[in-house]
């Protein structure tokens, strides 16, 4: 079920809403109203504690960084991204 964001045209509030189907009704709950605006909305994924902004996930670089694999931690023996 996906929650959606939206502005309420009335009052101006920003809440979320789970949507279950197209017969959901969605009112704001500041106010009640059923004129609404859908927001777009920004998600984000893990990063690292370090804040690198490396995803959590990465593998760890190597000590070669002159390897043709561009970085990503691939050495011409092996490859785990590709």
């Amino acid at each position: 079920m996906p929650i959606y964001e939206y502005q309420c045209q009335q009052c101006q509030s920003r809440y979320e809403q789970i949507v279950r189907g197209p017969g959901d009704r969605i009112a704001c709950p500041q106010c009640g109203s059923s004129r609404k605006t859908l927001q777009f909305s920004v998600f984000s994924s893990p990063r690292d504690a370090n804040s690198s902004g490396a995803p959590a996930s990465s593998a760890s670089s190597t000590s070669d960084s002159s390897s043709s694999a561009g970085g990503c931690g691939c050495t011409p023996s092996s490859c785990g991204c590709h």
